[in-house]
């Protein structure tokens, strides 16, 4: 399975435009081989979301909005550095992006209707919770002789 399989959907028939991508390779921290000091691992991908024509303009004001604590100038960076092969990070980077921009671009849920509670579950609720006061009101001990 090739693991750059093609666009990574957001929702829909809409996907993350590749032009507008922007990747950036550093060395990553942590374990690795011999290899490991010359390798570019480490990926930063960068989606200019205040400026992009890809998204709906609904859900690009959507993303915006609840985004606002993660863009630098309107600009989403996800970094990835958990795999050894900078293409396994790229992946990872690509995914986590779609999966943020779904999560902010989601319609608000629709608001809870509350429900009524039929009367016969009321009136027993009522009941017992009279019955437990009685039962307690009889422990209070005073006519023990």
């Amino acid at each position: 399975m090739d693991p750059m399989s093609g666009p990574h959907v957001i929702r829909g028939s809409v996907a993350l435009p590749e032009a507008e991508l922007a990747w950036r390779f550093s060395r990553s921290s942590g374990p690795g081989g011999q290899h490991v000091n010359t390798s570019d691992s480490k990926v930063e991908l960068s989606f200019d979301l205040a400026r992009t024509e890809a998204l709906p303009e609904v859900w690009k004001r959507r993303a915006l909005e609840r985004l606002a604590g993660r863009l630098v100038d309107g600009v989403l960076t996800v970094r990835a550095s958990e795999h050894r092969s900078q293409w396994r990070n790229r992946e990872a980077a690509a995914v986590r992006l779609a999966a943020l921009l779904a999560e902010a671009t989601a319609p608000p849920p629709k608001p809870r209707r509350p429900t009524r509670i039929p009367r016969g579950i009321n009136e027993r609720r009522l009941r017992e919770k009279k019955q437990r006061a009685q039962t307690k009101r009889g422990r209070s001990g005073q006519d023990w002789g």
